[in-house]
């Protein structure tokens, strides 16, 4: 049988367990590949009970979830204290939390599993637990660093045909145009560039790339960015052999015929690349974390703890998101 795909629990008192027993519970319906969750048994258990689910959660390690999968719900348990506390995080559960995580991650990289596909943690949550990471993508990529050294991560949404990557993440505004350097575009456009070769099969890729200010700056007239920092770093791009197209204006370049010219978009700051994918998918965008030796999807949304223990939690991203996995895992590098 073929490697399962590995999933992290994520935050307990969110809505990530949730959907990963609610998509378990319909797995032929929806013809699910087969998965293994790196999380706490009891909890998992106690979280089916509360939803309603009848689902047998039992112990597995990763060679032997694809036979149990049809009957029973592979959990690789890990010890910890994780009450089944919808929208109250525990402290108590956040080095299960963590360890999880890790683990997924190492077995994904032996060869045991197929990829990873992570549930939404609480940051705040885990920081309270010594977590020193600024985030969950940074984490993983320091769980992946080979002789001290830690790939370059980059956040894309996906939809279909439409991927998007923020060339800056979570930061102010006013900070975005003091990130926005030469080489911070170059190495993130040859990070788009071979997993698009690699993980999506596009043989040549075509990537857009937006400007910083209105109109692509129009010349200068409206900023020097565009043109004195993006359109540089785009022929140096394009010298390495990286069709990069731009600086193009932001405001035209999600036009449905227009950005479906290309393959993907790097696009200058978060709202940039995450309101076209958010206007025409918003319950269905897979978050995709390129740069890693794994595969790496996440449903893209956060761990909403208004509705944890409800059963309401749209299901939609994180079955986008194990099937993307399954699909990207499978093509040859």
């Amino acid at each position: 049988m073929s490697k399962p795909l590995a999933i992290s629990m994520g935050e307990p008192a969110g809505i990530g367990p949730d959907i990963v027993l609610s998509l378990y519970a319909r797995r032929a319906e929806l013809s699910l590949p087969p998965f293994i969750v790196f999380g706490h048994l009891g909890f998992l258990a106690a979280r089916a009970r509360r939803l309603g689910l009848a689902i047998d959660c039992a112990e597995a390690s990763p060679a032997q979830a694809p036979a149990l999968f049809p009957r029973s719900l592979p959990v690789l348990s890990l010890a910890g204290d994780v009450p089944d506390t919808p929208g109250i995080p525990a402290a108590s559960a956040g080095p299960v939390v963590v360890e999880a995580i890790a683990r997924a991650v190492a077995a994904v990289r032996a060869g045991e599993c197929a990829a990873l596909v992570t549930a939404p943690i609480h940051k705040g949550a885990l920081y309270h637990t010594g977590f020193a990471h600024p985030g969950h993508t940074e984490y993983l990529a320091a769980l992946c660093a080979e002789n001290g050294v830690e790939p370059l991560p980059v956040m894309m949404l996906a939809h279909d045909d439409l991927r998007t990557v923020p060339l800056t993440i979570h930061v102010p505004l006013a900070e975005v145009p003091g990130l926005i350097t030469g080489k911070l575009i170059l190495d993130t456009l040859a990070v788009m560039h071979g997993d698009l070769r690699r993980r999506f099969g596009v043989a040549a890729p075509r990537i857009a790339v937006s400007g910083l200010n209105p109109h692509a700056g129009e010349g200068g007239a409206i900023g020097r960015e565009d043109v004195d920092i993006i359109a540089p770093a785009l022929a140096a791009a394009r010298e390495r052999g990286i069709d990069a197209v731009g600086p193009l204006p932001g405001d035209t370049l999600f036009y449905p015929p227009h950005w479906r010219r290309y393959d993907a978009v790097l696009a200058m700051y978060h709202d940039q690349a995450l309101i076209p994918i958010k206007t025409v998918a918003f319950d269905a965008g897979v978050n995709v974390t390129l740069g890693l030796p794994i595969v790496r999807t996440s449903p893209d949304h956060g761990t909403a703890f208004d509705l944890a223990g409800t059963g309401k939690a749209s299901t939609a991203s994180f079955e986008a998101a194990i099937m993307m996995a399954q699909t990207m895992s499978g093509r040859t590098e």
